[in-house]
């Protein structure tokens, strides 16, 4: 950083946005707005003077939008921006975009009055500032693998039997009704996730033998944005889970926003359970519920795995994972945007492997391979 102080550049077209953020970020000591600017190109013009640590960046914007202003931010000047996003559906499509083109992270602007909505945001505006700034800025995540995986059955129908219904499954009992996944793998993930997610889950195999249940903190309508990105990149089947939905070999459901995820044993076989309990430490969804309900429900059988992210979720749960028998795996931290959850593991001592983020795909295919991978002893 130039200095001691965060230096930020607020970039948005809103001019009472480019009065309220600088006045909430000034509130923190660390933290000087260097400037603000109405646009991508007056932004892109103040760069060189204004040598910023962090760019805050509405995408929304006339001239240059604010997707184009990303790349020449990441690829041209390597400084972490944080975006800030509408809640709408486009400002969730456009975040996902962004965070694939190397946003650092972002935030949601509230609905309805957003003035007092953003001030109410305001400590996790000025804790995200900070988390920037220690973090070095990542170019668009490696393409998916070059070969062309085929045409995808719709979502709606894949991995099902012919005539199923698509949604909820917990009355999907009958003759010919998918065998529910003998193994799981659950995922913790959160700042940097939408990219880490974008390079492990493309190169898992159509039929990846355990079913795929995944953390990623995020708020309520994004999360059904990334499953949807996802599973138009992947062999497997990616979706937002709903309460009820079969935990099937290569299906991944992903926790919506606001909502935990937990798995369940019914006598059709395991089921997804999808439910609006409290927040832990501060999460919802949490990793750590995720992963203690695996723990309790697969035992020996399970997998957990925390990647990028910020804060200690997942540790507590890991332990139970492995306590329980199953195996655990982190991805390595100078591969990570944050590595704050898996090092909270790594220094917990709960760690079977330390894994690259390049070396995960081959990793999980390696645990799971031909049927092996874990011991085979329990049904969930």
């Amino acid at each position: 950083m130039n200095g001691e102080r965060i230096r930020v550049l607020v970039v948005d077209d809103s001019a009472f946005m480019r009065k309220l953020i600088p006045a909430i970020l000034a509130r923190d000591e660390a933290i000087h707005v260097a400037g603000t600017a109405m646009d991508g190109l007056f932004a892109l013009e103040k760069m060189e003077r204004l040598r910023p640590d962090v760019v805050t960046l509405d995408l929304d914007m006339p001239r240059m939008n604010g997707l184009e202003t990303l790349r020449h931010l990441v690829e041209v000047h390597g400084v972490p921006v944080l975006v800030l996003s509408a809640l709408t559906q486009r400002g969730a499509r456009l975040t996902m975009q962004a965070l694939e083109l190397g946003a650092v992270d972002f935030l949601p602007k509230p609905r309805g009055n957003g003035a007092a909505g953003l001030v109410d945001l305001a400590d996790e505006l000025i804790a995200k500032v900070k988390m920037a700034a220690r973090v070095a800025p990542r170019p668009a995540a490696l393409p998916p693998p070059a070969e062309d995986v085929g045409p995808r059955p719709p979502a709606r129908s894949r991995g099902l039997p012919a005539g199923s219904v698509a949604g909820p499954e917990a009355g999907a009992a009958g003759p010919g009704r998918p065998a529910t996944a003998e193994r799981v793998l659950a995922i913790g993930i959160s700042t940097g996730g939408p990219q880490a997610l974008s390079y492990v889950l493309p190169r898992l195999p159509r039929e990846f033998p355990a079913g795929v249940l995944v953390v990623q903190h995020m708020p309520e309508g994004f999360t059904r944005m990334l499953a949807d990105r996802l599973r138009t990149m992947s062999q497997v089947d990616v979706r937002e889970a709903s309460d009820g939905d079969l935990v099937l070999p290569g299906r991944v459901l992903v926790a919506p926003g606001n909502r935990h995820l937990t798995v369940a044993r019914k006598p059709l076989g395991a089921v997804a359970q999808v439910t609006a309990g409290a927040g832990v430490k501060g999460h919802r969804p949490s990793a750590d519920v995720l992963f203690a309900s695996v723990a309790a429900v697969y035992g020996s059988r399970a997998a957990g795995l925390l990647m990028t992210g910020m804060g200690d979720d997942g540790a507590d749960g890991l332990q139970r994972i492995k306590a329980a028998g199953g195996t655990t795996l982190v991805q390595s931290e100078d591969t990570c945007v944050v590595a704050g959850m898996p090092g909270a593991a790594i220094g917990r001592g709960c760690v079977d492997r330390v894994i690259p983020l390049e070396d995960l795909p081959q990793a999980l295919a390696d645990l799971y391979g031909n049927g092996r991978g874990g011991p085979q002893d329990g049904t969930p």
